[in-house]
This record gives C-alpha cells, structure tokens and sequence, in this order.
C-alpha cells in the first residue's frame, strides 16, 4: 500500500488485499475502492501512477441492485502501455447491504501468455522424422513397440506383470528386434527386468503357441467326433 489511511475501511480488508498481493505480486495490483466518493483508498502492487485519493472512475454504484451479483469476472482491461489484464471485481457491502468498497484484482497476462506460447513451441512437432535416417535403428523400433503399449494401456512399466511383458515381447520379436545382435540385454534394461527374467520369458515365449493357433487347438478335439457317435448301438456296422 502506497500511504497510510485511517479508513476503517481499509483496516477491515487490509489483511484480504495483502494475502492476495502476496500470493499473486509482483503480476497483480490490488485496488481497494470507495464505492461512495468513487475514489482510491489503498493500492498495492500498483501497475499505473494513480494513488490513494485518486478517481476510482467506476461509476454510480448506489444504483446497482441489492440482488445483483456481488462478484464480476474475469473481464479484460487493457494498459496504455498495451498490457493486457485480466480483471476481477468484487462490491463489498455494509450491514445494510449497501456498496461500501470495491475490491479489483488486476493480474499482468504478459508472463503467462509468454510462458504459454514457450511451453506451446517445444511441444509443437516440427517437422516429419526423416525415415531414412531410422530405418536401421532397431532402438527406435523398440522404444515405439514399448511405449505404444504403455501409453495403450495406460500402465506404467513399475506395474507391468507377466502377461504384459510377454505381449511386449512377443511385438518385439515381430518387429524384428531380436534379429539384432545384443538386444535382449537392451530390452530387458528398457523393460526394467534382470536379463535373466528377460531369457526366461523368450523361452517361455517360443515354447508357447500363439494366442489364436492355442484357441483353435482347444477347440479341436471337441470337434473330432460327432456327440452321437459316443453313443453307437453294439449292432451297428464299424465302417459307417
């Protein structure tokens, strides 16, 4: 606050307007106004010249309706130095319920859009990934099997089980990962599994048939004979 004022006023909201100047200084002014001789009682963090006494130029606030909201925006304002704000304003009342001061919090834009359209550049793409460049790099190729399963099913690697790290590597060797030299010990490090889980489960995975072959097998003995042959009549002739 630029001076002192013995307004009750501003004694009652004083302790309001610090916290928020706190929180949000130094890209937030805090104006505390006098609702009834339109004129500034404290500022904090002020963005322009004005000071206490100066015109609130905020209107004829006796003629707001007890009913209407006491609470406005966010709107925005604009600086003559071309700053944008985005503004609040709140109308305090009186036990009688009428406007007795106007607390305006005015937060500075200019940080934030900055911030947004840094954090918007890096994660923009940039260009297409020059695919000759890859097309021998089987790291990518295992990155892009694993990480499309993590981000598919929405489980990190910390609470992969079993199941997950066969499905990963049963990918992987369709990708044609393991066809390079040294890979196991890479995708067990990427997998955050010992190497020698990792040689388990390939085992494991080569001795296993595949999900559809395993599901067309189970199926098959069912369909080897007719139900009505399990129950021919001792008479009837073998060669049918």
């Amino acid at each position: 606050m630029t001076t002192e004022t013995p307004d009750p006023r501003v004694r009652t909201w004083t302790p309001v307007c610090r916290a928020v100047a706190l929180l949000l200084g130094p890209y937030a002014e805090v104006v505390l106004h006098d609702a009834t001789a339109d004129r500034v009682l404290a500022i904090w963090n002020p963005m322009t010249p004005r000071t206490p006494g100066d015109p609130s130029l905020l209107g004829e606030l006796d003629t707001l309706d007890p009913s209407a909201p006491d609470v406005y925006g966010p709107y925005e304002k604009l600086l003559p130095d071309g700053r944008r704000l985005s503004s609040v304003s709140a109308v305090l009342r009186d036990d009688a319920g009428r406007p007795s001061a106007v607390l305006c919090v005015n937060l500075d834009r200019g940080p934030l859009e900055h911030a947004a359209a840094l954090l918007a550049g890096f994660a923009a793409p940039t260009a297409p990934r020059p695919e000759p460049l890859f097309e021998r790099d089987w790291t990518e190729r295992m990155n892009d099997v694993i990480g499309g399963y993590v981000r598919a099913h929405g489980r990190p690697l910390e609470r992969f089980g079993r199941e997950d790290r066969l499905a990963v590597l049963r990918e992987l060797d369709q990708a044609g990962v393991f066809a390079v030299r040294r890979a196991v010990p890479a995708v067990a490090t990427a997998l955050r599994v010992s190497r020698s889980t990792a040689y388990t489960l390939l085992a494991e995975l080569k001795q296993a048939p595949e999900p559809r072959q395993a599901s067309e097998s189970w199926q098959a003995p069912e369909n080897q004979q007719a139900p009505e042959s399990r129950h021919r009549h001792p008479g009837a002739d073998e060669s049918e």
